[in-house]
This record gives C-alpha cells, sequence and structure tokens, in this order.
C-alpha cells in the first residue's frame, strides 16, 4: 500500500496510523504534522519501506528516534530540510535494511555532530547532503564510516571539493555515480578522484567553478568506464577536455555541456568519431555547427539533442540528423529559427 499526502495534520496521521500494511508514505510538505503524529504513525506503520518527510519543519529528532526504533524495515528515508541535529543520526544509522538516506539541507548537521558519530551504517547505498554547508570531510568521513556498500554520493551546492575530501572517499571501491553540483572545485581534488581504485560510471560537475583541462583530462584518463558526465557550464574547460573525454571515454551514452563557452566548433566533431554509443547530448549555447552535427549523426542510438542558442547551425546540419538518428525522441531548439527549405521538408525529415 502508497500513500501520497500533503495536507497533514497530527489527526490525520492518527487515522493514517491504522494502515498496518502500509510500506511506501509521502508527507512532503507536510507542514502542519509534529513528532506526535509521526509517533502514531511509527507505532502502527511498522511495515514503513519508505517514507518521505521532505519539508515537514515541525518534525525533530524525537519524531525521527521513534521512528527508527519503531519501523526497522525502512530502505529509503528523505529528511530533506528538516530542523534536525546529530542527536537522531545513530538511531538512524542502526537501520539494518537502510539503503537510501537524503539529508538534503539539514543545516542543522555539522562537522561537530558528525565528529561524535560511534555507528555505521554498512546497508547504505544512496547518500544525498546537498545544499549542507556546515561540514567538511571531517564529518562526510564520520557519517559514511563502514558504509561499505555506497553506491551513490551527492554532495552538490555543498563543501569544497578538495584533496581531503576526495581522499576520504577513495576507500569506497563500490562507488559508481558522484555529483558534485554547484561546489568549488579544486584541482587537487579532481587529480585525488582521477585516482580513485575503481572507474566511476556517472560524474557530475554542472556549474561547478575551478573544473580545468588539465584536471580534467586527468582524471577522464583514469575512469574510463564512465558512461554519464555533466560538465554544465565549466567554462574553463577548452578543445583539450574534450580530446581527452571523447579519447578515453568510448562507452559514454549521455553527455551534458551546456555553456562551455571556450570549446571551439572543432571539438564536437569528435564525438561522433569516438562515442557513437552516445543517446543524449546537451550543447546548448555552444558553438557547434553543421560539420559538429554531421558528426555526430553518426550516433545511431540518439534519443536527445538540445542544440538551443546554438548559432552556427543550419538545416542543412539538422538534415544529417533527422536522416540518420533514426531513434531520436526529444529535439530542443530554443531560439533556432529553421530556415524555408528545412521547413518544407519537415515532414519527411524525422521519419525512421
Amino acid at each position: 500500500m502508497t500513500l501520497f499526502l500533503k495536507k497533514l495534520n497530527d489527526l490525520a496521521a492518527a487515522a493514517i496510523a491504522e494502515a498496518k500494511n502500509l510500506e511506501k508514505l509521502w508527507l512532503s510538505r507536510c507542514k502542519l504534522i509534529t513528532d506526535m503524529g509521526i509517533g502514531c504513525v511509527a507505532v502502527g506503520c511498522r511495515k514503513l519501506r519508505l517514507i518521505c518527510l521532505k519539508w515537514c519543519l515541525k518534525v525533530s529528532d524525537l519524531g525521527l528516534q521513534l521512528l527508527a526504533l519503531k519501523c526497522k524495515e525502512i530502505r529509503s528515508l528523505d529528511l530533506s530540510y528538516l530542523q534536525i541535529t546529530e542527536k537522531c543520526l545513530p538511531s538512524i544509522l542502526q537501520l539494518q535494511h537502510l539503503e537510501d538516506l537524503v539529508l538534503e539541507g539539514c543545516l542543522g548537521i555539522d562537522d561537530n555532530a558528525l565528529s561524535t558519530l560511534q555507528q555505521s551504517c554498512k546497508s547504505l547505498k544512496t547518500l544525498n547532503m546537498s545544499n549542507c554547508h556546515n561540514h567538511s570531510h571531517v564529518g562526510l568521513s564520520s557519517l559514511i564510516n563502514g558504509a561499505e556498500n555506497l553506491r551513490e554520493l551527492t554532495l552538490a551546492y555543498g563543501p569544497a571539493i578538495t584533496e581531503d575530501l576526495a581522499k576520504c572517499l577513495h576507500t569506497f571501491s563500490g562507488l559508481r555515480s558522484v555529483k558534485f553540483d554547484g561546489c568549488l572545485v579544486k584541482c587537487s581534488g579532481v587529480r585525488a578522484i582521477g585516482r580513485w581504485p575503481r572507474s566511476l560510471k556517472e560524474l557530475s560537475f554542472s556549474k561547478c567553478s575551478g573544473v580545468e583541462d588539465d584536471s580534467l583530462s586527468f582524471l577522464v584518463r583514469a575512469h574510463k568506464e564512465l558512461t554519464k558526465l555533466d560538465i554544465t557550464c565549466c567554462r574553463k574547460i577548452t578543445y583539450d577536455s574534450v580530446d581527452s573525454i571523447t579519447s578515453s571515454c568510448r562507452s559514454l551514452t549521455s553527455v551534458r555541456m551546456e555553456s562551455c563557452s571556450l570549446v571551439p566548433k572543432e571539438a564536437f566533431v569528435l564525438f561522433g568519431q569516438r562515442c557513437e554509443l552516445i543517446e543524449e547530448l546537451d550543447v546548448i549555447d555552444s558553438k557547434i555547427d553543421d560539420e559538429g552535427l554531421k558528426s555526430i549523426s553518426r550516433c545511431s542510438k540518439l534519443s536527445s539533442l538540445k542544440l538551443g542558442i546554438c548559432l552556427n547551425i543550419t538545416d542543412d546540419g539538422l538534415k544529417h540528423i533527422g536522416s540518420r538518428c533514426s531513434k531520436l525522441k526529444e529535439l530542443d531548439l530554443y531560439r533556432f529559427c529553421l530556415k524555408f527549405q528545412c521547413l518544407h521538408s519537415s515532414s519527411t525529415m524525422f521519419k525512421p
């Protein structure tokens, strides 16, 4: 049984607690519910596997401690933007089946709080600490200590990606996806990621300041198994980065590089020449031209292509995409005005 609820108070929560077989419960933005309501749910719904408490601002450490005490089967727990502290973490980390933990925007959890933790959660697979500004590698290391099954980590808009932070993740050989969106990135941190023991599958540096050619090239040469890469708004990278990415990571299926303003038009040809498995390509606000589109049209699995504000392309380039990319499902031409010739042939242009 699954419930999606929004406007809920403690009285209603007590009624929901009668659903003894409830396994999934979303309470996002239920700002009237308090620890009392959560306590009712915890006592009544012992089979809960997933619960989302995002923006439930009246829920405190006490309610979460009771939830963890009573609902031992919880696999997924979203505590985004709750005004909680370290007091609830020992109980949460003792959940033996917890796999997915979201602590986005939990500003009450800082290095001092995390450093006192004695518990570890071996079952944890995904951790999201986006928009948490009060912790560094010290607190993060304490929180994930013993999480030997960690696979996905999101630290968007959080601490700077330093060498120390990258080193604290070095031992997690199972880590496959990391997202550092919006973080200040140090070159030494990027190079330290390049020295991790196993290749990542997904990596995101979207809107990260500090990403440069030398460090990014070093990283991708080490992580050759990358399938998804997001370097949106990395405005310091040039042809050299694209050359390294396409020569090292031949299995890429998704590349996002909107507004990489220093990448010249010649670089986009490399994707078609070397990365023919690409399914999703975002080059909005770039210098790609018709030759780049002609090359990319070799990517027969391409299903999503975003070309908004690309001023160097014409209908001639789009014809190559339309005639050769038969699996194309999404095409973004924001602020691009097709010429009459292309419009005239539009009825046949995108047929398989």
